[in-house]
């Protein structure tokens, strides 16, 4: 097996451990807040990631170089985070899919402000064809539109955000900076929030939550494994395994089954979402790689963030090829 095909075996295992994740977060989410559920995930997962910062031996201290870039990352990632859970909660898990894939349509526009990226008449075309899937999907004027479909497009919206700031300032930013502050941000607001919503937790249910931290860090060293072996432009399109995931996990527990205009429109986001990983992979198109170079995971309150980490990954393949 070739290092191109364990890349994207590993990326599919990861994305299989990540629905998972998501099927306790529906699981959770019809009793518990998004933001008690968000709190407790951070609570157990913060020992995890102290096992891998206390690899950062940079000389320096945790005060980001660039205050208001990660104060912006980190409140897109607190609304985005609860957004998800929320949708994944509330909308069957084939349809929130549907809508998170719009990610890549979102980090494209967002790189422009914030990037300077230039896009051209390709990649605009596969975001308005993505934006027609978004639409299908939604079906305004036939279907009844629901604050889970909102939460979805505003949690997609806040993950694009996040990840299109990664790239930005990843190269200035420590890792431990990047991973940290979203981690603190979730526990210190979610927590402030909680005694406006608590549910006491059962043993059964806590165990669920503290199964959600080791599924999230056990999936992120997949990914990292992934991208450290196999190219991005064929990991990054392995998160659309999702759906499939979706429909089955779907299916089997909570009795859903995605219809044809999810399904259809889903596809179309697809197809455009792959169209613009493989224009960005061709020489002279994109300087900035947005899209390739964010985490290809969809973001859910406080699963561990990858994006620093093979954003790092990315930049050092570039400078072993020239």
């Amino acid at each position: 097996m070739g290092p191109n095909a364990k890349g994207a075996v590993l990326s599919l295992v990861a994305f299989g451990i990540f629905a998972t994740h998501d099927v306790i977060v529906k699981y959770l989410g019809a009793t518990y807040s998004p933001f008690q559920i968000v709190f407790f995930t951070v609570l157990f997962g913060f020992p995890l990631v102290s096992f891998m910062l206390v690899r950062d031996a940079a000389h320096d201290n945790l005060r980001p170089h660039h205050p208001w870039w990660t104060a912006l990352r980190t409140l897109s990632m607190l609304v985005g985070g609860a957004g998800v859970f929320y949708a994944f909660s509330v909308l069957p898990l084939a349809q929130t899919y549907a809508m998170l894939f719009s990610m890549p349509l979102m980090v494209t526009l967002l790189s422009i402000p914030i990037l300077g990226e230039r896009v051209g008449l390709h990649r605009g075309g596969a975001i308005a064809v993505g934006l027609i899937g978004v639409l299908i999907v939604l079906r305004p004027g036939t279907a009844d539109l629901s604050w889970g479909h909102l939460a979805a497009l505003l949690g997609a919206l806040c993950s694009s955000l996040a990840s299109v700031i990664v790239r930005r300032i990843g190269r200035e930013e420590r890792n431990v900076v990047l991973l940290l502050y979203p981690m603190l941000g979730n526990f210190l607001i979610m927590g402030a929030l909680l005694p406006f919503n608590y549910v006491p937790m059962s043993l059964l249910d806590l165990g669920a939550t503290a199964t959600m931290a080791g599924l999230a860090f056990v999936a992120m060293l997949c990914m990292i494994s992934a991208y450290k072996t196999g190219e991005a432009v064929v990991v990054a399109p392995m998160q659309y395994s999702q759906i499939i995931w979706a429909s089955a996990y779907g299916f089997l527990f909570f009795g859903e089954k995605p219809d044809v205009q999810t399904l259809a429109g889903a596809g179309v986001i697809i197809t455009s979402g792959i169209y613009i990983v493989w224009r960005e992979s061709r020489a002279n198109i994109s300087e900035n790689t947005p899209v390739l170079r964010s985490r290809s995971r969809l973001m859910a309150g406080a699963n561990f963030e990858i994006g620093p980490v093979f954003n790092g990954l990315l930049n050092r393949r570039k400078t072993d090829k020239k």
